[in-house]
Order: C-alpha cells, then structure tokens, then sequence
C-alpha cells in the first residue's frame, strides 16, 4: 500500500557524507568521537550526578572504547549519532550532545546531553544542543527535535529552554532511574521555531 506523503528525509540523508564538524560559533566545537576521548569520558561517568540522572555507569576505560566504537558508527548507521562536545581552543572534552531515536522518515529526532563536572553552569549544554538544533533543522531537514529530561532535574530543564526547546507537557513514570519511575518533560523544537 503505498504512502500519501514522501519521506522528510530520505535514507542516506546522513551517512552520505562524512559526519561533521558543527562549531557552536562561541568557543565550542561539536566533533566526531575519538578513541583517544575514552579516559575523559571514563572519567566523567564517576561523577555522582551522572549516576543520578543517567542510567549508565562506566566501569572502565576499556567499556568506554566500546561505546566510543558504538558512537562513531551510530552515523553511518542514522540512528544514535553522537557528538563530543570539546573547548574549541584546546579540544578538552566538555560533555555529549546527541540525536538519538532518529527517524529520517518522519523527520525526528530526539536531543540528548551530558557535560563534565567542570563544564556545568557556564552554558556548555545548552549552547551544544541549541548548535545541534541548527544544524539538524536548518541544514539537514529535519522537521521536529524532541528533548526529555526527569521532571526533578532543573537543571536539564533550564538547558532545555535556554537551547529554545519548548514545554510541551509531561510523560508520566515515563523512565526508571536507579531511584525509580521518574515522570519526564517532553521539551520540542520545531523547523521555523
């Protein structure tokens, strides 16, 4: 049975290319992970505020590498495409930003984050997923970016807003967390937002 519409974004809409570079135009780069960002990345994971909010734990750098291998083929396989966020002067890595859940098809994508105890509050996550919402509405195509965060991280919520991705409302015991069934914010942003 064929399809009344065609799809927003045909297969290949990504992994044609090589996976870019994206500069936040403010002192951040969005960049293709690196075996070599396994130990900063290990590192991070040990932060009990990653452990609160995430539902990973890294136990290792070898762990790590695998996950990195995972990120650097998530593009070619458009589906989980990863970034690492890194100072643009020095390239020290400052935290994640992703599009996961994509769906080329329907034109959506879902934004993910994490930083560094050291990049937290000075804007590090917002201005990653506010370039990555850019550059996946404006030059890619895609037509809608969604964001969810547990209704008790603030701080997630105020990234959220800050990167211009609206409330839309709330997902009830939408994610089990080590704590339990967490309700979530469903934060969008939308082509022409």
């Amino acid at each position: 049975m064929p399809y009344l519409t065609r799809p927003v974004l045909p297969a290949g809409s990504l992994s044609r290319t090589p996976q870019p570079t994206v500069p936040t135009g403010d002192g951040l780069v969005l960049r293709p992970w690196r075996a070599g960002d396994a130990p900063a990345v290990h590192a991070a994971f040990q932060d009990p505020v990653m452990h609160q909010w995430h539902i990973r734990t890294a136990d290792s750098e070898e762990e790590v590498r695998g996950w990195i291998t995972e990120w650097q083929q998530g593009w070619a396989h458009e589906r989980n495409v990863q970034w690492a966020v890194a100072d643009e002067t020095d390239d020290r890595l400052l935290g994640r930003v992703a599009l996961r859940e994509v769906m080329l098809g329907d034109g959506v994508a879902e934004v993910a984050y994490w930083t560094t105890a050291a990049a937290r509050g000075r804007g590090v996550a917002a201005r990653a997923a506010n370039a990555l919402a850019r550059w996946a509405l404006d030059e890619i195509g895609f037509q809608r970016l969604e964001l969810t965060h547990s209704v008790a991280n603030e701080a997630s919520c105020r990234v959220a807003l800050k990167a211009r991705f609206s409330l839309e409302g709330t997902k009830r015991s939408a994610l089990l967390h080590s704590d339990g069934w967490h309700d979530m914010h469903l934060h969008a942003r939308v082509r022409g937002d």
